[in-house]
C-alpha cells in the first residue's frame, strides 16, 4: 500500500482537518488490504476491520459512507500505486530494446499485482450493481501497454510516415499489447483461482512471463519465427 497518499482525496472518503484522523483513516484503509489476502470481501466484516487497529465501528462510519465506498478507496489506491509503480519504468533505450525490457516490464507488474493481490482478488469477484468497476484498471492496462510499446519496440517500430512503415508500426504496437493481454490474464488467472503450477507469489513465475514475452515479439501474427531483415547495403 502507498504511504505518501492523502486519503481525503480518495472517492467516498469523508475529508478531516485533523492529521490524526487522516492516519486513522489511512490505518483503516492498510488493514483491509491486509486482511483481504486471506478472506473475501464478504468476509471482511467492519467489525474486524476496526478491531485490527483498535477503532470503533463508529470511526469507520465517519470516514465512509458504507463498505462499498471503502472498498472503492481501496481500489483507488490500488490503481494509484499501479500508475506509479509500472508507468515510471526507466527511459527506453534506442539500442537495448528488447529482452532486457521484457522481463523488467513482467517483473514489476507481478510485483504490484503481488502486493495488492487481496484487493485485486475482491474486485474480480464484486457483485454489487453499479458503474464498471473495472474500468480504471483498463485504463491502466491501456496505459501499460503504450509504455511497452516504447520500452519494447526498435526505435523504427515506434513511428514511421510511410505507408508500409506506418502498417508495420502498427502491427509491431498490437504484438506488444496482445503480450501484455496475456501477461495481465495470466496473473489475473493466477490471482483469482490458482491453478498452478505456478501461483502470483512465485518469483518463477515473472521469469517464465517474461520468456513468454520475448517470444511473443520474436513471432509473427501466425506464430512463426520473424525473418531477420537484411542490412541496407545487402538488399
Amino acid at each position: 500500500m502507498p504511504q505518501r497518499i492523502a486519503p481525503d482525496h480518495l472517492p467516498g472518503v469523508t475529508p478531516s482537518r485533523q492529521q490524526r484522523s487522516r492516519e486513522t483513516t489511512l490505518a483503516l484503509l492498510m488493514a483491509g488490504e491486509e486482511l483481504l489476502r486471506t478472506r473475501s470481501l464478504a468476509e471482511l466484516s467492519i467489525s474486524d476491520l476496526c478491531a485490527h487497529i483498535g477503532a470503533t465501528v463508529g470511526a469507520f462510519y465517519s470516514r465512509f459512507d458504507s463498505k462499498e465506498a471503502y472498498f472503492n478507496a481501496l481500489l483507488a489506491l490500488t490503481l494509484a500505486d499501479g500508475r506509479k509503480q509500472l508507468l515510471r519504468l526507466p527511459p527506453p533505450d534506442p539500442v537495448r530494446a528488447g529482452d532486457p525490457q521484457c522481463h523488467l516490464l513482467v517483473r514489476g507488474t507481478v510485483l504490484w499485482m503481488r502486493r495488492h493481490k487481496g484487493v485485486l482478488r475482491a474486485a474480480l469477484v464484486r457483485s454489487e450493481p453499479g458503474p464498471n468497476h473495472w474500468s480504471g484498471f483498463k485504463e491502466l492496462a491501456q496505459a501499460l501497454s503504450e509504455r511497452a510499446a516504447l520500452l519494447l519496440l526498435p526505435a523504427g517500430r515506434r513511428a514511421g510516415a510511410a505507408s508500409r512503415t506506418r502498417s508495420r508500426t502498427a502491427e509491431a504496437r498490437k504484438t506488444v499489447a496482445f503480450g501484455v493481454q496475456v501477461v495481465l490474464g495470466t496473473l489475473v488467472n493466477a490471482i483469482l483461482n490458482d491453478p498452478g503450477p505456478l501461483s502470483i507469489d512465485d518469483d518463477e513465475i515473472a521469469e517464465r512471463l517474461g520468456a513468454c514475452l520475448v517470444l511473443l515479439l520474436r513471432a509473427g501474427p501466425d506464430g512463426a519465427p520473424r525473418k531477420p531483415q537484411a542490412a541496407r547495403g545487402e538488399r
